[in-house]
């Protein structure tokens, strides 16, 4: 596999392996870790899944300065190795069990991304755009993927068994541990680099670093600040007045506005030669922000769904498989006083109020009667976090079956061109959802619990969708950018990524909202739905503009 690539190629794929175990491993236990009301900070969904989508969109717009400041200023290797440091130092801080430090470990890995995220694709894309590698950028880039949900993959089970056995702290730190390794891997391989890691320098007709913090950085904190404080209508919905759904998502969109004019303001002023290829990669940032929002719900309400809606019991072999491995735990079936159910079972009502709902764990409340244990008896359940490696799993499965199926149509001079893979990638993603709506049904709506199988039919088919739009997303950055801003334009493609994962925060925050689940998962197939009908919509256009550039 390797020997028809880039020497550089096995270097990347490891370090990118062991930054996305650091990166998954923290995301599969954060919403877990917030909601803990005992070693964790007793949020609620809303408070959570809030914090979570804020955190995500954050982690993803920083690589817009990231790019910048590496095409421009450090290059690629010192902007890679510095941030790859500065996450790892913020996933050790995560441990520490104080909202303060929370807040500037989160810091520390929004920062940290913002270098290493878009400019390891970039430096990817670089050997690829060689004459002899010309033709397997898009299989280079599967490759590269497939390297990141084999991070992805593992994260969890060291995860889960270190949060059980030792707790959350040890689990952040094992994330900390994973990219200062994915760090390491990477030097080893400058030799391979060459010049390819270089800055390119202030080309004719950039714009200044000052007028980049005087028009953007600044007017982005600025609109940011006033997202915060503005105010919207007060209603029986909206009833703390915010315009759209929390003070952290009101500044997030509001500070979006001034890198989103920036990005439009590279269309207007760009050289005639290089108008419509940025002007297609802009439409396709749009068009991907809808695929993320839906995507990215699997730290949040999919992480909920198999919390609470899914059957983790183990039994017989698997138990003892999963207690050996220390992926599973016990819970005691067994009424509880008031006090004890106020201490660990906090549900909240804009008054603060306490309510208590039922007098048992959690994990029973929609388990049917004649299935309930005796009472005082234990049963094991495989840690929810592990829910997170599904996807990933199917991933390290299905590529090679997708590279396989592409590079069989490339033989007969029939592979579909990207913007075509991206455009089915977004009808297949769309089609996943409609396996929760069944699952809502099979399971009355919440009451009772339904198979696993249910969370990996959904991932399986969204999986295919993520491996015909993702990779090939970076590829087509990569084959369109104008040389002199591949890593801003990079960067353009985690904005879009940043966008659509505060809109998923947004829509995990409203799921205690939907007393019938299924309008939830409805609401995510329309807005799929919608952005296939608008990519095909742009087919024609965007496989002209291909055509013009050369490339497929």
């Amino acid at each position: 596999m390797w020997k028809s690539h880039p020497k550089a190629l096995p270097y990347l794929f490891l370090s990118e392996m062991w930054e996305r175990f650091g990166y998954y491993l923290m995301i599969g236990i954060f919403t877990l870790y917030l909601k803990d009301v005992e070693a964790g900070f007793a949020m609620t969904e809303k408070e959570a899944a809030d914090l979570y989508g804020t955190f995500i969109a954050l982690v993803f717009l920083t690589p817009f300065i990231g790019g910048l400041v590496a095409d421009r200023y450090l290059g690629y290797r010192n902007s890679i190795v510095i941030g790859g440091l500065l996450m790892g130092i913020g996933y050790f801080m995560m441990g520490i069990h104080d909202i303060t430090s929370l807040y500037i470990a989160m810091t520390f890995v929004i920062v940290g991304n913002g270098f290493f995220k878009p400019n390891i694709s970039t430096l990817l894309g670089n050997f690829y755009n060689e004459e002899q590698y010309k033709e397997k950028k898009d299989e280079g880039y599967n490759i590269f993927y497939m390297g990141i949900n084999v991070g992805a993959f593992i994260c969890n089970f060291f995860g889960a068994a270190l949060q059980i056995l030792l707790g959350w702290q040890y689990a952040f730190m094992a994330a900390g541990v994973g990219m200062f390794v994915g760090v390491v891997v990477f030097l080893l391989g400058t030799k391979h680099y060459g010049d390819k890691t270089d800055k390119k320098g202030i080309q004719e007709g950039d714009m200044p670093f000052y007028k980049i913090v005087l028009f953007i950085l600044m007017p982005s904190a600025l609109f940011g600040i006033i997202g915060w404080f503005l105010k919207g209508v007060t209603s029986d919905v909206n009833t703390n007045s915010y315009i759209f759904g929390s003070d952290s998502t009101d500044a997030f969109i509001f500070a979006c506005i001034p890198i989103l004019f920036f990005y439009g303001s590279l269309y207007f002023k760009a050289k005639t030669e290089d108008k419509r290829p940025i002007g297609a990669l802009l439409s396709i940032f749009a068009v991907v922000i809808l695929f993320w929002a839906v995507f990215k719900l699997n730290g949040s309400a999919l992480t909920t769904w198999a919390d609470r809606y899914t059957d983790r019991e183990v039994t017989g072999t698997t138990e003892k498989v999963f207690s050996t491995l220390v992926q599973s735990k016990e819970i005691t079936y067994e009424k509880a006083s008031t006090e004890l159910y106020d201490k660990n079972f906090r549900l909240q009502k804009e008054n603060d109020e306490v309510i208590k709902v039922e007098d048992y764990p959690i994990y029973f409340r929609n388990v049917s009667k004649e299935k309930l244990p005796a009472e005082g008896s234990k049963i094991s359940v495989w840690a929810t976090s592990i829910s997170q490696s599904i996807n990933p799993g199917w991933v390290i499965i299905i590529t090679p079956l997708v590279v396989a199926f592409f590079t069989y149509l490339r033989s007969r001079k029939k592979e579909p061109s990207t913007p075509t893979k991206i455009a089915f990638g977004l009808l297949i993603s769309a089609l996943s959802v409609l396996v929760m709506v069944a699952a809502v049904h099979i399971g009355n709506n919440g009451m009772e619990k339904v198979s696993v199988w249910w969370l990996v039919a959904n991932y399986g088919i969204i999986t295919i969708g993520e491996l015909f739009l993702s990779p090939m997303g970076l590829s087509i950055v990569s084959k369109l950018s104008p040389r002199n801003i591949t890593s801003l334009m990079m960067g353009g493609w985690f904005l879009a990524t940043s966008i659509g994962n505060k809109l998923s925060g947004v829509l995990a925050s409203m799921w205690d909202t939907y007393e019938d689940k299924t309008d939830f998962f409805w609401i995510n197939f329309s807005l799929l739905l919608f952005a296939t009908l608008l990519m095909f919509g742009l087919l024609k256009q965007l496989n002209k503009v291909m055509k013009e550039k050369g490339i497929n």
